[in-house]
């Protein structure tokens, strides 16, 4: 298992780990602090971004962040990767990834080619490195349309993804936040909750 390290200014952070890393590197989240796995403060946080892009994508397919032997979701990934699909950035980094992606060589067949070849944790490493306007650029690219009970993924469509959490799991709490992302009156949205617990009455009560 790997260790990481990055320098910010006078102070040298470590991660002990990609799991580590991964999760150091993520947005402020109550779910994240309840858990002890979220960085202890910005310069944390900033440092294992910076180690996080300088990690070959090779590495993601070496350490699994669940092992293998004990997760079926792992085995399923690991055993139906796409060698050749993923030929096109083996050779990158997170950060190199996250270049590539922005850059007009990144266009919807070229991104469809792709996908079977990326990993869900190489999409979440390359997804905390980047900003909101570079999420919102690449996601453009291609069309992912989904339906249910209304349409999403429409181009020239405006869409809302109202999936709050609360650090107590309070359902008023909840229902706040799903009412103010409905008040944004963008034409689709797919509402549903992140659970901060594992308690299925309180899961009950949310839904």
């Amino acid at each position: 298992m790997a260790s990481f390290s990055h320098a910010v200014g006078a102070q040298t952070y470590r991660f002990d780990s990609l799991k580590d890393v991964m999760a150091k590197a993520s947005p402020a989240r109550s779910g994240d602090f309840l858990a002890g796995v979220a960085a202890q403060n910005d310069g944390e946080r900033v440092a294992a971004q910076m180690a996080l892009a300088n990690i070959p994508l090779k590495h993601f397919l070496e350490e699994a962040l669940i092992p293998y032997e004990s997760d079926e979701v792992t085995r399923l990934i690991i055993d139906t990767h796409d060698k050749q699909a993923f030929s096109l950035v083996s050779h990158l980094t997170v950060g190199g990834l996250r270049d590539w992606l922005l850059s007009d060589a990144a266009d919807e067949q070229s991104l469809r080619a792709l996908a079977p070849g990326l990993t869900p944790e190489m999409a979440a490493a390359v997804s905390k490195i980047m900003r909101v306007q570079d999420l919102v650029l690449v996601a453009q690219k291609i069309r992912v349309v989904t339906q249910f009970r209304g349409t999403m993924g429409l181009r020239g469509r405006l869409s809302t993804r109202l999936q709050p959490n609360h650090p107590t799991d309070e359902p008023a709490g909840i229902a706040a936040s799903i009412l103010d992302g409905l008040l944004y009156g963008n034409g689709d949205a797919m509402i549903g909750i992140n659970p901060a617990t594992d308690s299925i009455a309180s899961i009950c009560a949310m839904l």
